[in-house]
């Protein structure tokens, strides 16, 4: 099996088991992709532009709310070497992408890290557990931005900025 396939399948473990996590809470869950050609494709919103946006993976909704989640299942946090912080992180292009969706509807949009607390680069274990916070929150605490990271750069939050929802393995 291919890199990219071993790495999709632990992404959509990961995705599932926040999506039960989140179920268990009193949620329902719209996952949000495509199906195009017998194959799934990125989440996306199509603007009445004529645009399109990529979309957080799910939707959810209960008890009077909506929320867009992003979700995320690492191994580790990364240790950032300058500020000596547990740091954790999503694509700048998907960074922007989120941003745009805020903006295009009232629902807020989550990040939802799913870290198994693995040995992190350059430091001990890292934490464990289902991290996350608000994307609006999380515009105004970025820990650093690495433009050479990734397709399109990388944005980065620390640890310590994120809401811990529960410890890994998550217990539904």
């Amino acid at each position: 099996m291919s890199d990219f396939n071993e790495k999709l399948i632990e992404g959509k473990t990961g995705e599932s088991q926040i999506a039960q996590w989140l179920k268990a809470r009193g949620n329902h869950i719209l996952p949000v992709y495509e199906i195009a050609d017998g194959q799934f494709k990125g989440p996306a919103v199509y603007t009445s532009s004529g645009g399109t946006v990529i979309a957080p993976d799910m939707l959810i909704f209960g008890n009077g709310k909506v929320s867009w989640i992003e979700a995320k299942h690492k191994n580790a946090f990364s240790m950032h070497r300058i500020t000596n912080r547990f740091v954790t992180g999503i694509d700048l292009h998907h960074y922007y992408q989120y941003r745009k969706i805020m903006r295009l509807c009232d629902w807020p949009v989550w990040l939802m890290f799913l870290h198994r607390g693995g040995k992190a680069k350059d430091s001990e274990v890292s934490p464990a557990g289902l991290f996350g916070h608000r994307l609006e929150y999380l515009m105004q605490h970025e820990n650093h931005r690495h433009e050479n990271h990734g397709k399109s750069g990388m944005v980065y939050w620390a640890h310590d900025t994120l809401i811990k929802f529960a410890d890994y393995p998550l217990i539904c």
